[in-house]
């Protein structure tokens, strides 16, 4: 049953452990909500300005 779930690495290399695995996967996720964080900074700045344009006129 381990063997079903715990895909096998071919080659030289080591097959890597549960906890690199899951630095790895953080550090993805991090990586895009970062950008998803800058993203959105940058659209609510574009609205904040349409929103200024709209009220000094």
């Amino acid at each position: 049953m381990s063997e079903e779930t715990v895909p096998q690495q071919g080659g030289s290399g080591q097959p890597k452990g549960l906890l690199q695995q899951m630095e790895e996967l953080m550090a993805a996720l991090n990586a895009d909500l970062s950008a998803l964080d800058a993203d959105l900074q940058a659209a609510g700045d574009c609205e904040r300005g349409v929103v200024e344009e709209g009220q000094a006129g």
